[in-house]
């Protein structure tokens, strides 16, 4: 069998799997917003870096007292991170700035947030931050809102 064919079944094997790893991520995507709560959620990685480092593109998704963080290109139906309501304070928001407008989806706002292990840095459209600060601010009776 002539070398050119073989490539050619080896570009074919290939173009497949990519064809199928991007289904892959549809059905996943799919299978996390089943339940709603889901939305586009970007994670900085390294809070305090230069600004447009350090960002993963993601989907966010509210579960119970828990805000769960997806990477976007990967198949893992676990969540990255998760951060509990209680222990995540809103600090303030801001505009992209810098590279960041480039590396983080259209129209979205840099969050900034601190938790008991550090700052979390998060970046949301401005209609899931309203629905973010009110998750935040729904906390059940009894809270301690010291904090």
């Amino acid at each position: 069998m002539p070398v050119w064919l073989t490539l050619l079944d080896v570009a074919g094997a290939l173009v497949a799997l990519v064809i199928l790893y991007g289904l892959a991520l549809v059905v996943r995507r799919r299978v996390l917003s089943r339940h709603g709560g889901t939305f586009e959620l970007s994670h900085r990685m390294r809070p305090g870096d230069e600004p447009g480092r350090g960002w993963l593109l993601g989907l966010g998704r509210y579960s119970g007292e828990q805000l769960e963080w997806f990477r976007i290109f990967t198949l893992s139906p676990r969540p990255k991170r998760a951060w509990t309501r209680g222990s995540l304070a809103y600090e303030r928001s801001r505009e992209p700035e810098g590279l960041e407008r480039n590396v983080l989806y259209p129209d979205h706002v840099v969050v900034e947030c601190e938790t008991a292990s550090g700052p979390v840095d998060l970046a949301m459209g401005r209609e899931s931050l309203t629905g973010f600060q009110a998750w935040l601010e729904s906390r059940p009776p009894g809270t301690d809102w010291s904090h």
